[in-house]
């Protein structure tokens, strides 16, 4: 079964269960996201919806915040209706819309849309906003089917997955032939390379061989056995 929980609904019945008929008000809001576009258009069509209160939020630039948004929500009570001009109004994804519907659905709030004309106070509206939410789950489950089948045919390819070493094998050689020198230390060398001790370590192994004839300070000195590089 589709899972629900994430957006706010414990079941598909939360979507698909009755509102009370409108026994509260019709609450409106609006959005707009750029400053080229304007309120007035939106504010007309809620309140000719017979909207008696209207929430709108003006963003710009960084400001994605929604503070009209929350208190509209906080305002409402069970048995009114919010009411959108458009489905992009509410909701900046497929995800954002259901959660917030959800959640007015489990308050006993219903949700409008003028320009789609989607209603969850009617069987009809319940049951599109049902064919949303396992919409949603679908595109998630594709979404980790086709990483999961990418990264199998990354292995395959023999691609090496996770995060890029530290050093690049270039550097590694680097590292070994500035170690051959008694008078470079491993941390003079970590500096050089900008990063720590434990990557020189990790990336020249044969460095262990040698751990007892190193200094205990952060001027230890290599000793290379007679096979190092």
């Amino acid at each position: 079964m589709t899972d629900f929980a994430e957006h706010g609904l414990d079941d598909v019945d939360d979507l698909l269960m009755p509102v009370p008929a409108a026994a509260g008000a019709l609450v409106g809001y609006g959005r707009v996201s750029t400053r080229d576009q304007h309120l007035d258009r939106q504010l007309s069509a809620l309140n000719s919806a017979g909207c008696l209160r209207v929430f709108a939020d003006k963003l710009s630039g960084r400001n994605v915040d929604r503070p009209e948004l929350w208190a509209c929500l906080d305002y409402l009570r069970p048995g009114d209706v919010l009411v959108v001009v458009s489905l992009d109004r509410l909701g900046r994804s497929l995800d954002d819309l259901l959660a917030i519907v959800g959640g007015l659905r489990k308050r006993g709030i219903g949700f409008r849309s003028l320009h789609e004309s989607l209603d969850t106070t009617t069987p009809g509206g319940r049951l599109v906003f049902h064919v949303f939410a396992a919409l949603a789950q679908f595109l998630r489950e594709l979404i980790v089917q086709g990483t999961n089948e990418g990264l199998s045919a990354a292995r395959a390819r023999g691609q090496r997955l996770g995060r890029p070493p530290a050093l690049t094998p270039e550097q590694v050689r680097h590292a070994r032939d500035l170690l051959t020198n008694p008078d470079n230390t491993i941390a003079s060398i970590a500096r050089l390379l900008g990063v720590s001790r434990a990557t020189i370590h990790a990336h020249v192994p044969e460095l262990a061989q040698g751990r007892a004839a190193l200094g205990a300070g952060t001027g230890e000195r290599l000793a290379l056995p007679a096979s190092g590089a």
